[in-house]
């Protein structure tokens, strides 16, 4: 059994982070609009195109931080698995299950929806798919922890390297599948791209290889390393590894998006086509992939470099941070109707208001004035008492 340790000190940076994260995560939902629409995917313009990619892709490593800072924070675990159970279950899952309800009764068919719920998330909330993984990390952080207490420097390095590989596998299928729209559709929601079966995946066996090295776990054996093995390092230094880093993961990012959406138009806009069409677009965004992970390292370098810690941390950005994971969870209901407020008013393209700088006008203000009104009333929640932390974790 793992001995209790006495609370360590706030980690300043991390919270930073949080609210960094959460701010990127308002940004992608608020970009969505401008390539997913019509029967699921639309873009309307080609600059549309240039601007959702550049803004997506700006801030695509949002989830994979959390991941990271949860790791950083609770890995290898400071409790028994019992008490880390009970303590992650009243922050996690109550607030979850809470909203889980709320959405499932003002978005589409309250029947229809908790019946879905028996086997997966409310699809018209499609971000809680964010909480039924990091429960999976979870699961497997006290299997995990003796062997993370541990590990020496190189053997982690191993299997980040290994994790590292796994991430351009996504690419490889796609590849290897030659840009097929080929589709698999399940009862409900998204139908999804074929997976093209590599090094002992086969229809009757899904876990390859390198199976149980691939996803998320790769980001929960970063945090464990930054947190135990990474010194903290000088500007200079940090800005020499995370600069290239990053471009080079935007690049891919932004790139691979472009290129698909021009590959679909043909030269000629609006382009649109079934949902299916948009996850292909979707192909170098996904948080398994070389250039989210490339950003979301870089991110990480740079924020372990903030300390700071005064008024403005104290009295402002360390209440949103306490209130981040239920920001995310209510964001949408709020969100979403800013989005639509915000282009009706400024209207479409370069025909709106603002000219070819309507699109990204749109999306910085959806996403801040959402953000901040999410933000408000997210902290407030969370001070109610007894009730609070029910709602906001």
């Amino acid at each position: 059994m793992l001995n209790i340790q006495s609370p360590k000190p706030r980690e300043v940076w991390v919270d930073w982070l949080r609210v960094a994260a959460c701010l990127m995560v308002f940004v992608v939902h608020s970009t969505e609009p401008f390539y997913l629409g019509g029967q699921g995917a639309l873009v309307l313009t080609q600059a549309d195109a240039y601007w959702a990619a550049f803004f997506d892709s700006f801030v695509r490593a949002c989830v994979p931080l959390f991941v990271i800072a949860s790791s950083y924070l609770l890995f290898p675990l400071r409790y028994p698995t019992g008490e880390f159970v009970r303590r992650r279950a009243a922050r996690l899952l109550v607030p979850f299950v809470v909203w889980t309800v709320i959405y499932a009764l003002v978005w589409g068919n309250p029947v229809q929806n908790f019946r879905d719920l028996l086997f997966n998330f409310n699809y018209a909330a499609g971000h809680l798919w964010f909480v039924y993984m990091l429960v999976g990390v979870y699961m497997l952080m006290p299997l995990l922890s003796p062997w993370a207490e541990h590990v020496g420097k190189r053997e982690l390095q191993v299997y980040l390297g290994l994790c590292l590989l796994t991430t351009f596998f996504p690419l490889l299928r796609d590849w290897l599948s030659g840009g097929s729209l080929s589709v698999i559709y399940g009862t409900s929601g998204l139908p999804r791209q074929a997976v093209y079966p590599l090094w002992g995946e086969c229809s009757w066996n899904a876990y390859g290889v390198f199976y149980y090295l691939c996803g998320f776990i790769g980001y929960l054996l970063l945090g464990l390393y930054v947190r135990r093995f990474l010194s903290q390092w000088s500007w200079r230094r940090t800005l020499a590894v995370a600069v290239p880093c990053y471009a080079v993961g935007f690049g891919i990012t932004f790139g691979g998006f472009i290129r698909r959406v021009l590959a679909s138009a043909g030269g000629t806009f609006p382009v649109e086509g079934l949902v299916e069409k948009a996850v292909w677009w979707e192909t170098t965004w996904t948080n398994d992939t070389i250039g989210v992970a490339l950003m979301a390292v870089a991110w990480i370098l740079v924020f372990r470099k903030i300390g700071a810690s005064g008024r403005l941390y104290r009295k402002l950005l360390l209440p949103v941070s306490r209130a981040s994971y239920g920001m995310y969870l209510c964001h949408l209901l709020v969100l979403v109707p800013v989005s639509g407020w915000v282009r009706g008013w400024l209207g479409l393209g370069a025909e709106g208001r603002l000219g070819v700088w309507t699109t990204p006008a749109q999306i910085l203000l959806s996403a801040i004035g959402s953000f901040v009104v999410v933000a408000i009333a997210a902290v407030l929640m969370q001070r109610v008492p007894r009730i609070g932390k029910y709602l906001m974790g």
